[in-house]
Parts: structure tokens; sequence; C-alpha cells
């Protein structure tokens, strides 16, 4: 081979970020599968919410923690608000309101499950959301909460007050049996005592004179007019903002697990070797042998592909090819077909030889020159030789070296060693085509490999996995081929968007005659011995 080809690769982007942009794009269908179940989702959690309704009771602290104590403390310093938030959300003013609202204390956790107690900062205020299932219950569950936590710290400064009062009287009984101890001594009364005794009673007339209400509620709930959170259209638009994002995850993990290659870069780098060719979508309705008979963009690139095999530098021309696929799918006897048609127009004598058992003929599919319109060389053929009519490019012999029964296998070796000619043997003047069953499926590939100059292996693009390619060119490696590259046949990508757009059918046209192309002089013609 003279050199590697460098096939254009459309995916060939300096730019890795269009590159990841394409890989993602490939899998447009996850991409909308995120998309609509994010839409399905928000369009869920809108309806789910529809019939929710939250009302707020918001209620002013007063600073009463410490109200009894002899030294002035600021007030933010008298109310922990963080303590009074916990209170406020506690089992035990879910009681109380449970009570409020006529319910038995056995509802007072899912009254709790409803509530929301939060501090606006920098402030005394509790503020009280409550939710429920109509205006009317979201209001009357906010100011039941409220008024049961004043309840509650009403009762908390209560018992406050009443352990302050009992240590105040505790302390006037002391002094005043002390005094009675010493007027019954006969001791006069000291005017101290009783100055205390009035100072202590003075104190037990403060602390009962002490406001001991909690606090003060200054917003009281009202059922609202609308359902709590956010509307449809924003919960449609985040899941719609959440589904793109799930969709490109998804797309991204796909395409990281997928192992089917998606690129000529990919397949040279699977199989170490060049890629010769890309063959364009197929359209609809066209025959299995075009070169010569119409005009289309698949056919260029056949032409092309014919080419690039007489320059590889095998003897005679493009010598013996093998055209082989890893696995059954990939249209080997159409590239085979339709490479011998180009060759022929490029003035080879062509022999094409199907030895794949395993489907319909190719002559059955290909135009044939009648046996009396033959001329003296092709009537001179050996026996089941069959002549191609290939239009404009010429003519060229096909045979058929498959057979059936339950000696498939040996009947197709045979005849690929009936049909090539021996490896030593001088070189001929004409280029040998062999289409055989898969690589990796049947072992006729191997043993034909080692009987021509040079292997051509057909790959479907987007179908193809790394892993066949890899082993294909282990196999050929070790059996001494000579693997000469790949075809990529676009056909697999083209069958969505194929499906989609329908365009009418291309009326096959004649095309012109190549001119032939001119060849360094040979003396032996093909020949193909029988037995």
């Amino acid at each position: 081979m003279t050199g590697p080809f460098h096939f254009d690769d459309r995916y060939d982007e300096p730019d890795q970020l269009r590159d990841q942009l394409r890989r993602l794009l490939r899998h447009r269908a996850v991409i909308a599968l995120g998309i609509v179940l994010g839409l399905l989702g928000g369009a869920a959690l809108a309806q789910a919410r529809a019939h929710t309704y939250t009302s707020t009771s918001e209620v002013l602290v007063r600073s009463t923690t410490d109200p009894f104590g002899t030294v002035a403390v600021a007030a933010d310093n008298q109310v922990s608000m963080g303590t009074e938030q916990q209170i406020a959300a506690s089992a035990a003013v879910a009681i109380r309101a449970a009570h409020t609202l006529g319910q038995p204390a056995s509802h007072a956790g899912a009254l709790q499950d409803r509530l929301r107690v939060t501090n606006p900062a920098k402030s005394q205020v509790l503020r009280f959301e409550f939710t429920a299932n109509s205006p009317g219950r979201a209001a009357r569950g906010a100011n039941a909460f409220a008024d049961a936590y004043l309840a509650d710290r009403k009762g908390r400064n209560d018992a406050a007050v009443q352990r302050a009062t009992q240590g105040v009287e505790q302390q006037i009984a002391a002094v005043t049996k002390q005094a009675k101890k010493q007027t019954d001594d006969g001791e006069s009364t000291d005017s101290a005592a009783q100055s205390e005794i009035t100072t202590l009673h003075k104190r037990v007339s403060d602390i009962n004179s002490r406001d001991t209400t909690g606090g003060d509620i200054v917003r009281s709930g009202e059922a609202p007019t609308r359902p709590s959170g956010p509307g449809m259209s924003t919960l449609l638009v985040l899941g719609l903002a959440s589904g793109l994002a799930l969709g490109i995850l998804l797309a991204w993990l796909r395409s990281a697990l997928d192992s089917r290659v998606r690129s000529a870069d990919e397949v040279r780098a699977a199989l170490r070797a060049p890629v010769l060719g890309m063959l364009p979508t197929r359209a609809r309705g066209d025959a299995l042998l075009t070169v010569g008979r119409t005009s289309s963009d698949r056919t260029e690139a056949y032409r092309a592909l014919a080419y690039r095999l007489r320059r590889t530098g095998l003897p005679s021309g493009a010598g013996r090819l093998l055209v082989v696929a890893p696995r059954r799918g990939a249209a080997t006897g159409e590239v085979a077909v339709n490479l011998a048609a180009a060759l022929a127009e490029c003035g080879d004598e062509v022999l094409l030889v199907d030895a794949d058992p395993g489907t319909p003929g190719l002559a059955t599919r290909m135009p044939l020159v009648p046996d009396d319109a033959r001329t003296p060389e092709e009537e001179a053929l050996p026996e089941g030789s069959l002549v191609v009519d290939a239009g404009t490019a010429g003519r060229f012999v096909c045979r058929s070296g498959g057979s059936t029964g339950s000696q498939v296998q040996a009947g197709v070796s045979a005849a690929i060693h009936r049909v090539l000619p021996a490896a030593d043997s001088g070189s001929g003047s004409g280029s040998v085509v062999v289409v055989t069953r898969p690589l990796l499926e049947h072992a006729d590939a191997l043993t034909a490999a080692q009987r021509v100059d040079g292997v051509l292996l057909v790959t479907d693009l987007d179908a193809t996995r790394r892993d066949d390619l890899k082993r294909a060119h282990e196999l050929i490696d070790c059996s001494g081929g000579n693997l000469l590259g790949a075809v990529l046949d676009c056909r697999a990508r083209g069958r969505l968007r194929a499906a989609l757009r329908r365009r009418p059918e291309r009326r096959p046209a004649v095309e012109p005659a190549m001119p032939s192309v001119e060849l360094p002089a040979q003396d032996d013609t093909l020949t193909v011995s029988r037995g």
C-alpha cells in the first residue's frame, strides 16, 4: 500500500465542544424523552398542589422570659428566639391547637406535619404557616397554633410567677419568725427586720402585678384566595428545564456506554487500518447493481473506492480482493457487485466469486447477458460462469461458489480453492472479487483471506460495534491476511431520515460512458480453472 488514505470525516472537528454536542444530538430521542418526563412531572406537581392552601399568622414574643430579675437586661437578650421557635413547633403546642380545633390529641402529629414555624431575621416575631386542603381550614389552623403558643407561653409565665411568689413568701415567713422570736425573748424588734418584711411584701405585690401574657398576635391568619406555591406555568417551565437537564444527562450516559462506531476516526482506531470509502444513504428502489446503470452519490462512491484500491500497490491492478463484513446485515453483496463493475469500468477483466451459501445468489439479482449474446471469449469461459451486463461500465464474469445441504462448509472451502488462482502462481491480468459469509460467524472468510491479496471490510456506521472490528482485525492478522481497509455504509444512519422524508423515487438514467483508464501493459488474460 502506498500510504494510508485519510478519508474526510464530517465529524472530525478540532473543537471538542462541538464534537460532544454532536455525540449528544445523536440521541435526540433520549433528550426528547427527558423533556417529556420533566413536563409530565411539572404538570403532576401542579395538579397535586392545585388544592393546597397556606395561611400565615404572626406573633410578637414579649420579653418576659426573666421578668423578675433584679438586674436590667436588654430585651433582645431576654428572649431566645431559637428556643421559642422550637417550643412553638413542639408536641405540647400541637395538642393545645388540636383541642382548639376540636380534634383529639392523637391528631396532633398530623397537625405538626402541616405546620411551619419561622423567625424573620433580627426580629422577635414568630411566623406560623399552616397548610390544608381548603382556605378555611388553613386559616383556622394558623390561628389555632398562634393561640396555642400564646397560651402555652402564658402558662409558663404564670408558673414562673407562682414559683417566684412562693420564694418571696418563704423569705417573709422566715424574717417574721425571727422577729417574733426576738419579741418572745424580750428583745425589741429591729427596725431593719420590719423594713425587710415591708420590702418583701412590696416585691410580692410587684410580682403579682406583672403582665404574664406571652405576646401579641400582630397578624391573624386569613383564608387564602389561591393555592400556595408556584403556579402551573412556573412549574411547567421548571419541569421543562429539569427534563432538558435529565435528557442531556441520559444522552451523555448513552453516548458514553454506546459501543457502536459513529465516525471514520473510530473505525480507523479500532481496525488500525484506513477507511477507503464512505457510502451515502441508498435511495429507495435502487437495484443491486448501480455502477454503469444509474447515477447517484452512492455510485460515485463505488467508483472512488475502485480507484483507491487500484492505488494500493497490489499486483495486477486491484488483485484478488475479499469483501466481507464482521457480522450479517452489512451490504457486502452490493459492495462486491458494484466494486466489480467499477473495476471493469477501469479496464480490468473482473471475476466475481459468490461464496456465500446463506443468501440467495447474487446472479439472480443482476442483469445477465443471454447465452446467444456472448462474445467468443465469453463462450469459452468454464461451465457455470455467468456474464453480467453492467451497462456503460462493461461486463464482468460471475461464478457462484456456494452450496447447500449438509456439506455447506466443505463446499465453500472447495469453491474458494477451486476458483481462486493459486497463491504462488504468476500475476494475472484481471481482478477477482470474492464475497463470503460474515467473518465473525463462519470460518469461510479466514480461508479466503489466506488466498487473496487483500481484505476489504464492510462496516455499517452506527450499527457495528468496536469490539467486532477489533476481533476482525485480530483474526485477519492471525490468519496471515492483509487488511486493506474498511468501507463505511451510512444506510443505518439514513433509515429514520428516509422514513420521515418520503422523497419520490428518482428515475434511473443511463450515464455517459467513462473514458477508459490507461493500465500498465499486461500479457496474460484472466482464466478460471475447473477442479
